[in-house]
């Protein structure tokens, strides 16, 4: 359930930042490009089809934290979210993407969107990452309650 909703704020925080950044024209790649296969692609520039396309990033970004969890669950540190996040860049902006139609090839789509999406993917994989492992290896949640033991002083028989 944890990883559940790291992969909802996950969707929601970096979906609306990837939101800011096609407004702001550092990407040309719709907000709504994981729809793309499944919708007709001029539909995509309105506005409840960005929303969609924010809903769909929410729900991908739920999956790939399951996934993460079942894959990198137990590694620590942020590399293996960094390495998850350009996975998941090479595998919808190199591979299926292109392969599906959702995105035109990485020779099309031009260096400001190739760099901004993928540094967009890279701090999404770090913060599921590092966000799953921070719980998964927070020991000092599982430490024992030691009140009284420090600071206070104990009654004497």
């Amino acid at each position: 359930m944890f990883s559940l909703k790291i992969g909802f704020f996950a969707g929601l925080i970096w979906g609306l930042v990837r939101w800011l950044a096609t407004g702001l024209h550092f990407t040309s790649v719709s907000q709504g490009f994981v729809l793309d296969p499944f919708v007709p692609r001029a539909w995509l520039t309105g506005v409840f089809w960005q929303f969609g396309g924010l809903a769909a990033f929410i729900a991908m970004s739920m999956l790939a934290a399951l996934v993460y969890v079942a894959l990198l669950g137990r590694l620590p540190g942020p590399w293996p979210g960094l390495i998850f996040g350009a996975a998941w860049w090479t595998l919808g902006y190199a591979l299926a993407g292109p392969y599906v139609g959702a995105l035109p090839p990485l020779k099309r789509i031009g260096w400001g969107s190739i760099v901004t999406d993928f540094c967009l993917f890279l701090l999404w994989g770090l913060f599921i990452g590092y966000s799953i492992a921070f719980e998964l290896h927070n020991e000092a949640a599982r430490e024992p309650d030691r009140e009284g033991s420090q600071g206070s002083p104990q009654p004497s028989s």
